[in-house]
Order: structure tokens, then C-alpha cells, then sequence
């Protein structure tokens, strides 16, 4: 697996990711309705977005941190016992920190 690819991949998944979240925060920021009734439908619809805002912005910042060890060329080195990550995982979970090992169950 060529670490040039698995950026792009990572770059590619970050740009949907982004956009994702400039949605989120477009839907979260829109006016309410007047309706009583329509409001509290339109505030659960809140809190389900605020959801997916912060579980993108956590992907998000996996996503960086794989590609500053693409760059500091760390990247596919267990973070816990820095033997390489099988590169299946690698190709499974391109943002991987720890081998299969080291993972907790």
C-alpha cells in the first residue's frame, strides 16, 4: 500500500467531511418555525444534528492526525508498541493509531 495514495484517500475522505459539516452547521443555524408544535420537531432535529456535527468533527480530527504522521513519517507505526500496523487494517481503517494487538477489545 503507497502511503501517497492512502493520503489522498485521507484528503478526499477530510474534503466530504468538511462538507458535511459546513450542512450541519447551515441546517443547526436556520431559523425556527413559529408553530409551536413544529418547533419542538425542529429542536430534537438540533440535537440529532449537533450529534453528527461532533461525531464529523471527531473523524475530522482522526483524519488530521493520520495525515501529520503521513508527514512526519510515522504513519502505519503502532502508536503503543511501534510494530507496523497490518496494512489490511491500514486499508480497512486508513486513520489507525494502534495495531490489532494493541487495540482495546
Amino acid at each position: 500500500m503507497k502511503v501517497t495514495n492512502v493520503e489522498a484517500r485521507l484528503r478526499d475522505r477530510l474534503a466530504l467531511l468538511e462538507a458535511r459539516l459546513a450542512h450541519v452547521t447551515k441546517d443547526m443555524s436556520s431559523n425556527h418555525s413559529a408553530d409551536s408544535g413544529e418547533q419542538a420537531v425542529e429542536r430534537e432535529n438540533d440535537e440529532v444534528l449537533e450529534v453528527i456535527g461532533q461525531e464529523t468533527q471527531a473523524s475530522m480530527q482522526h483524519i488530521r492526525a493520520a495525515l501529520a504522521r503521513i508527514d512526519a513519517g510515522t504513519y502505519g507505526l503502532c502508536a503503543r508498541c511501534g510494530d507496523a500496523i497490518n496494512p489490511a487494517r491500514l486499508e480497512a481503517v486508513p486513520e489507525a493509531v494502534v495495531c490489532v494487538s494493541c487495540s482495546p477489545a
